[in-house]
Formats: structure tokens, C-alpha cells, sequence
């Protein structure tokens, strides 16, 4: 009977160390993985970095101005008008969030649907819809 139970405290020792070999494994993929998944994840933020920067040297005003200058008969650019900036009101959005101006009393104030909508360079009579 000595026999037997050696036999088996043996086999769970083998089974127990292939358990612990098994688990050892895995986690070694898995920091494996997450040092993979950090590596991605700093070359990312570089790269975000690295766009923010070329964003800025971009729209630098003194090198638009140049670059309007230099393209300014191709390009046939004009100041913006006043007429083509939209009021708050005139943004298209549910009727119970559009803002209303304040008005002094006696003053009839026109409803900013029904009114022409201009945005830009679009203007369109169509009504907004909730």
C-alpha cells in the first residue's frame, strides 16, 4: 500500500508542476502582450505629438498670410462678409432649444424657423424640423 501512495503523491507533484508551468506560461504571454500593447500605445501618443506639432507649424498666421499673398490671384480669396455669419438663432436645432432674444416690449419678434437660414455661403427657406 506504501507503493500506491507514493506512486500517486508523485504523479500529483508532476501534475501540480505542469499546472504551475502552465500558468507560468500564460503569464508570461499575457506581460508579453501588454508590454506589445504599451509599445503601440506610445507610439501613438509619439505620433499624436508628432501631428500636433506639424499642426502648429501649419497654421502659424505669419506663414497663411504668406501663403494667401503668394496664392492670392489663383485663389481669388475675400474677406469674410458679415452677412455670412449665422446668428445662433439661425443654427439648426429642436424648437424647444433654440434661444430666444430678448426684446424690449412693444417689439414684434419674428420666429427663427420660419425665417431664412443662413449659414456661410448656404441659404435655404426650409423649415427645421425637431
Amino acid at each position: 500500500m506504501l507503493r500506491t501512495f507514493d506512486f500517486l503523491l508523485i504523479g500529483s507533484m508532476a501534475a501540480a508542476a505542469a499546472v504551475t508551468y502552465q500558468i507560468k506560461h500564460d503569464t508570461d504571454n499575457k506581460a508579453a502582450e501588454v508590454r506589445r500593447l504599451e509599445a503601440e500605445i506610445k507610439l501613438e501618443k509619439d505620433t499624436i505629438d508628432l501631428l500636433r506639432a506639424d499642426r502648429a507649424l501649419l497654421t502659424q498666421p505669419n506663414r497663411l498670410d504668406r501663403l494667401v499673398k503668394t496664392y492670392a490671384t489663383e485663389l481669388q480669396l475675400q474677406p469674410t462678409a458679415p452677412t455670412q455669419l449665422a446668428r445662433p438663432v439661425e443654427l439648426p436645432m429642436p424648437k424647444d432649444q433654440v434661444p430666444r432674444p430678448e426684446v424690449a416690449e412693444g417689439t414684434e419678434v419674428s420666429d427663427p424657423v420660419k425665417d431664412l437660414i443662413t449659414t456661410g455661403s448656404v441659404t435655404t427657406t426650409e423649415a427645421v424640423e425637431d
